[in-house]
């Protein structure tokens, strides 16, 4: 029996555990814990189709009621905004208030990953990325879970031009920078096609 699968599933969880401990010194001396830390940072990248509760809770693997709870909070703590979407106002989405956003940019959690990683490869990382990344897709649709992903790996993104981009599914027009954002409409392209490219805007 190949004990390959297994060892690496031990060092997802020590990392998992490990990183959880620096998120709570982050947020520490704002009486934050890991799951407040987590909210935001998803927050920070969801786009316009994946900012509301339900996602969230969803994304993180909690119940509602714990991300009713932690947004309560973070609302509380003027970390975030509610609105009501322009279509739908029964639909409540979530954005980062500028106190959320200077709270982020200060506390730099990515920088902690970024540092453990510092003397691994670019060609390393992408190949353990690619690994993974097929792991949690397995796993998202053995559990039938919603699979979050970014635009150039979806099957209803369409590539207008170089630099101009829109959602098939839902008809809107997107930005670049849109299209590098977290969405759980995402629907993963067939085995065998490969992601569009994104150029950097200027």
């Amino acid at each position: 029996m190949d004990k390959s699968p297994l060892v690496l599933l031990e060092m997802i969880e020590r990392l998992g555990n490990l990183m959880r401990a620096e998120f709570r010194r982050i947020g520490a001396e704002e009486q934050l814990q890991p799951v407040h830390l987590h909210a935001l940072l998803y927050l920070n990248k969801a786009n316009r189709y994946s900012n509301t509760p339900q996602a969230l809770a969803e994304y993180l693997g909690i119940t509602k009621g714990t991300a009713s709870q932690s947004l309560l909070l973070l609302d509380r703590r003027g970390l975030i905004e509610r609105y009501e979407d322009e279509l739908d106002r029964r639909v409540v989405r979530l954005r980062l208030s500028t106190a959320g956003e200077q709270f982020l940019y200060q506390a730099q959690p990515a920088q902690i990953w970024q540092q453990a990683t510092r003397n691994i490869s670019p060609n390393r990382i992408r190949n353990a990325s690619s690994a993974l990344r097929e792991a949690l897709i397995t796993l998202q649709q053995d559990a039938e879970g919603t699979q979050f992903g970014t635009c150039p790996g979806c099957q209803y993104f369409q590539k207008l031009s170089p630099r101009a981009f829109r959602c098939g599914m839902m008809g809107d027009r997107l930005t670049g920078p849109e299209t590098r954002r977290i969405c759980w409409l995402f629907t993963p392209k067939g085995s065998g096609e490969e992601e569009e490219e994104i150029e950097d805007e200027e």
